[in-house]
């Protein structure tokens, strides 16, 4: 091992590990010297100094950044062998509850946090407060499981699918799917939607692309919950994908990074159909305005579920990492200002961006430039 690491320079080498619950980088032997890591700002105080990265660094949160995560795992362990890293994909809400808690140092979260959550946050970040930089764009698919089907992306306007998840449409060749299907042999079978059984940003982003663009089909508050009782569900993304997977008939929504073989919808834009891909989740998010109580600190976007550009797919999400701008362990500093350089990094993007990782779309320089401003703020409890 490398006894001097760089933070611009990451090698493609590492093996991704995973762990059951969590995603887990093991330190290097014991016998390996302790490298040391250019960190920018390590102290809070925007000077670069060298310093020893070693000790635990736990995160937990958003199951869709779980391929992201594999591949910035596999980065970072290059780059500080000595910190042992890990990330528990259990989902948005169960990632915030224990940020907040003070039970990681960082989380994964597909949704801003709520006013309630901001507020709870000061006294979790020992009188500062929470940092929330996208780090993680990628669309969301809706699959689905029609063997029989031969269109690779069935074409769906967002009416169409608010109707099919609200079950007012519950056959797969109901007449509002043949006609924005022309030609496509559709089956006299049941449509079984499939939502996701766990509080999930994933959720809070499909439902409220079916709020804005479903032209008043979607009845239900913008929520992290699933409103509908019946269908069926699975927890995290994978449950999801795998119960959409097990069955002939079942429609779901994912990370488009999870789709596997499953169909996927082309969804409506102005006039034309567009499938997903990174490219043009990218098209979406640039042009989109900066939410409500966005700082600089808070780098949250009001994302344009409306938008007619043509080649946008406005059913995307927009995955920030969270962490504290205060701290009270100098090595949490140090660790958290590491990794979330890393992982907003070109190169860290690009691992994130590779097809086999997880095909996200790279954040642009322009808003590299605010994230790494946000991540030289971290400082210590003084």
């Amino acid at each position: 091992m490398e006894d001097s690491v760089n933070l611009s320079r990451i090698s493609t080498r590492s093996a991704v590990l995973v762990g059951a619950l969590a995603l887990t980088l093991t330190a290097c032997s014991s016998d390996s010297e302790s490298p040391t890591s250019t960190t920018p700002g390590a102290t809070g105080g925007g000077e670069t100094q060298s310093q020893e990265l070693s000790g635990n660094l736990a995160g937990a949160g958003a199951s869709s950044q779980g391929k992201a995560m594999e591949g910035w795992i596999a980065g970072f362990n290059e780059m500080a062998p000595d910190v042992i890293l890990s990330y528990d994909p259990a989902g948005s809400g169960s990632g915030r509850e224990q940020f907040l808690a003070g039970a990681v140092q960082f989380a994964g979260s597909d949704a801003a946090l709520k006013e309630e959550e901001l507020t709870a946050a000061q006294e979790r970040c020992y009188g500062g407060e929470a940092i929330e930089v996208p780090l993680y764009i990628s669309p969301i698919a809706v699959i689905y499981n029609l063997p029989g089907v031969a269109a690779e992306n069935l074409q769906m306007s967002a009416e169409t699918l608010a109707k099919i998840f609200n079950g007012d449409i519950t056959s797969w060749n109901d007449p509002a799917i043949a006609a924005e299907n022309e030609g496509v042999e559709l089956p006299d079978l049941t449509i079984i939607p499939v939502n996701r059984s766990d509080e999930s940003g994933t959720t809070e982003n499909f439902v409220e692309y079916l709020a804005d663009a479903g032209n008043g089909a979607w009845p239900h508050e913008v929520s992290g919950d699933w409103p509908v009782s019946g269908g069926q569900s699975g927890k995290g993304t994978q449950g999801v994908v795998d119960t959409v997977s097990a069955a002939e008939g079942t429609i779901g929504y994912a990370d488009a990074s999870r789709a596997g073989d499953l169909g996927t919808v082309a969804i409506k834009v102005g006039e034309e159909y567009v499938p997903f891909s990174p490219e043009a989740a990218a098209k979406v998010v640039d042009a989109s305005p900066r939410a409500e109580g966005a700082t600089d600190k808070r780098l949250i976007v009001e994302l344009d579920r409306t938008t007619t550009e043509a080649g946008a797919y406005p059913l995307v999400l927009m995955s920030y990492s969270l962490a504290c701008s205060v701290y009270e362990d100098a090595a949490d500093v140090a660790n958290v200002k590491a990794l979330f350089t890393y992982m907003a990094s070109e190169d860290g993007q690009a691992r994130a961006a590779d097809p086999a990782v997880a095909g996200s779309a790279p954040i642009s320089d322009a808003l590299r430039t605010e994230v790494m401003a946000a991540i030289d703020s971290i400082a210590v409890a003084s």
